[in-house]
C-alpha cells in the first residue's frame, strides 16, 4: 500500500477531532481558574466564612468534623479526588488556617471524607470494575445491589473515621513529622 503525506496529515487530523472536547473543556476550565485567581474570589470566600463560622463559636473538632462531612457529600457528585480538592483547597485551608487549623489537618479531614463514601459513589473510576467482577459470580447483580451492599461498610467508615478525626483533634495528637492540629498566624501572640 502506497502512503502519501496527504494520509499522514489526515490521520493526524482525525486523531485530533476526537480531543477538541477534552481541549475546548480544559480551555474554560483554565479560564475559571484564571479568572478566580485574578478576582481574589477564594481569599475573599475563605476571610468571610473564616469570620462567620468565627461567630458560630464552634469547637475545632467539630469545624474538622463538618469538613468531614463536607467532603464526603461532595464525593458523592464529583468522584475525582484531585478535582474536589482543587475546588476546595483554594477557600478551606486559608479559611481554617484563620480559624487556627493547620493545612496539615485540613488535608486530613478532608481525605478522611473523600475516602468514606468511595464504595458507594457510581463516580468511582473502579465502581464499573467492581460491578463487573461482581457480575461475574451473580448474574443480575447491578448497580444498586452493589451500593446497597456497600452502604453498611460506608456508613460504618464513616461513623468511624468522622470520630477518629474529631477525637484526632480533641487530643492535639501530632498529624505527620513536625506538622500539628493548629496553627498559629505569622504575627499573632
Amino acid at each position: 500500500m502506497n502512503r502519501s503525506h496527504r494520509d499522514e496529515i489526515r490521520m493526524i487530523s482525525e486523531g485530533m477531532a476526537s480531543m477538541s472536547y477534552y481541549i475546548v473543556m480544559a480551555f474554560v476550565a483554565a479560564h475559571f481558574v484564571a479568572l478566580f485567581n485574578w478576582s481574589n474570589l477564594g481569599v475573599i470566600m475563605a476571610i468571610n466564612g473564616a469570620a462567620g463560622l468565627a461567630q458560630l463559636e464552634m469547637p475545632p473538632p467539630v469545624l474538622v468534623a463538618a469538613i468531614v462531612v463536607l467532603a464526603a457529600s461532595i464525593n458523592l457528585v464529583i468522584g475525582s479526588a484531585s478535582a474536589k480538592w482543587g475546588m476546595l483547597a483554594p477557600v478551606l485551608v486559608p479559611m481554617l488556617m484563620l480559624l487556627g487549623i493547620s493545612p496539615e489537618m485540613t488535608t486530613a479531614a478532608f481525605r478522611m471524607g473523600d475516602s468514606v463514601t468511595n464504595p458507594i459513589t457510581p463516580l468511582l473510576v473502579y465502581f464499573p470494575l467492581v460491578l463487573v467482577f461482581c457480575q461475574r459470580w451473580i448474574p443480575g447483580f447491578g448497580m444498586g445491589s452493589l451500593i446497597a451492599a456497600m452502604l453498611p461498610y460506608s456508613v460504618g467508615f464513616f461513623v468511624i473515621g468522622l470520630l477518629m478525626t474529631a477525637g484526632w483533634v480533641f487530643l492535639d495528637l501530632p498529624v505527620g513529622p513536625g506538622a500539628t492540629v493548629g496553627y498559629v498566624l505569622p504575627g499573632t501572640p
